[in-house]
């Protein structure tokens, strides 16, 4: 009877979840509010309290952080990271300051103390490369110059997960500073070694895993991602850093296979992630954290919007170009949550997690529409300062150039390499 009940919530809850998906993808939306709601519904305090399968998608859960992050570190190899962090690592700096201190200062405002301040910061800082991904596409901007601008930018944020997540993992365990030390050096040795194994033997290891058999190299690249999480995990490492590393490792036809044959598991285990990040927080929860969780997403709105600007142009782009890049970069999501879900799951802070869930559902809504009207709002005020009266507001500017070939975003998306055929705007 036990397992008829966890068939049945477990049916019910995919349902649920394709359905949204559906009505999300008919409006052009993100699905991950909805999922997040589908979460509260199905929650304690919610509509429909679930039980019998709680552990089940706890577990599910997990799964699905490691295969996001397995799935980012595929999309790029050890010599675009590296050559990314030597060219854009002033950009990710001004990210990192304009949007991580105003989480912490929330946190400490609030007075959550240290450990809850760097778990916001985190929350704050890390735009969604899913969400970007999806209105890049839709708003016709593969092929816009400012475009590797927004991917340097997300795969900088993606690179310092390797050490933001080692260093959270230490102090969410309570770990004092020697133990924090060698977690963090841990880390460091190990994403070292990793990209220089990569970069000299990347070749060697993709040819070891790949194999012309769909089912072989399926089995082959989850069991090696799981085992090394797991292995990670008993270091204090973080299970999605092990993934997120075993993905760069990964290069060429083993990358590509893997990619199409996990990316329908990774949507599933991440929609069951979003599920259970919103299982575990009551809804009765969310309204007393909701003025701090708006003023924390107008604040980081103008924050990322003016990260993209000055990374656009110090990259020579021009004016319409800077306000697409920094009204794109507004979106938080995927990565926001997982941060946030480490915390509730140590019992950090009680209202961490409400906070949190607020505060993507504002931003994830809120960035698709920043990503479309930033340049016209900004072109508007400027005709009107200059005295030449209020422009026509068009949704967007149409795409420069083509597409061209690239990395795929975490969405599948393919997005485009630079390309210096791109017109300045």
């Amino acid at each position: 009877m036990h397992s008829a009940s966890v068939f049945i919530e477990l049916g019910a809850i995919i349902l649920v979840l394709g359905l949204l998906g559906r009505i999300a993808g008919r409006y052009g939306l993100s699905p991950i509010p909805l999922y997040l709601l589908g979460g509260l519904a199905f929650g304690h305090g919610g509509l429909l309290p679930l039980a019998a399968s709680e552990e089940f998608v706890a577990t599910g859960a997990e799964i699905g952080v490691v295969l996001l992050l397995l799935m980012l570190g595929l999309e790029y190899t050890a010599a675009d990271l590296v050559t990314n962090l030597k060219a854009q690592y002033p950009a990710g700096a001004v990210d990192f300051a304009l949007n991580a201190l105003p989480g912490a200062g929330m946190a400490l405002l609030l007075g959550w103390g240290p450990v809850a301040a760097v778990v916001l910061a985190g929350v704050t800082w890390i735009s969604s490369s899913g969400v970007i991904a999806k209105v890049l596409g839709d708003l016709g901007r593969l092929g816009n110059r400012e475009t590797p601008v927004i991917l340097s930018i997300l795969v900088l944020e993606d690179l310092s997960m390797a050490l933001y997540l080692p260093i959270l993992t230490a102090l969410l365990a309570g770990a004092g500073l020697l133990a924090g030390s060698i977690t963090l050096a841990v880390a460091l040795v190990t994403a070292g070694a990793v990209l220089f194994v990569a970069l000299r033997y990347g070749r060697l290891i993709s040819r070891f895993v790949s194999h012309d058999d769909p089912e072989k190299l399926l089995l082959v690249v989850l069991g090696l991602t799981l085992l090394v999480a797991g292995i990670a995990q008993q270091l204090q490492v973080s299970a999605a850093v092990g993934a997120f590393l075993v993905g760069i490792a990964l290069s060429g036809e083993a990358a590509e296979g893997a990619h199409s044959l996990l990316s329908p598991l990774r949507d599933l285990f991440a929609a069951v992630f979003f599920v259970f990040f919103g299982l575990n927080t009551t809804p009765s929860s969310i309204p007393p954290v909701l003025l701090p969780a708006a003023a924390l997403a107008v604040v980081t709105v103008f924050t990322k919007i003016g990260t993209g600007y000055w990374a656009a142009r110090r990259a020579g782009i021009g004016s319409g170009g800077r306000w697409r890049a920094g009204g794109a970069l507004v979106a938080r999501g995927e990565f926001s949550i997982v941060i946030a879900g480490l915390a509730v799951t140590a019992g950090i802070e009680p209202d961490l997690g409400p906070l949190a869930t607020a505060y993507v559902l504002l931003l994830v809504i809120i960035g698709p529409l920043t990503a479309r009207w930033t340049q016209p709002a900004a072109e508007w005020f400027a005709r009107r300062r200059a005295g030449t009266g209020p422009a026509p507001v068009g949704p967007v500017a149409a795409p420069l150039t083509g597409s061209a070939p690239g990395a795929q975003s975490a969405d599948g998306l393919e997005l485009p390499a630079p390309s210096s055929a791109s017109a300045a705007n």
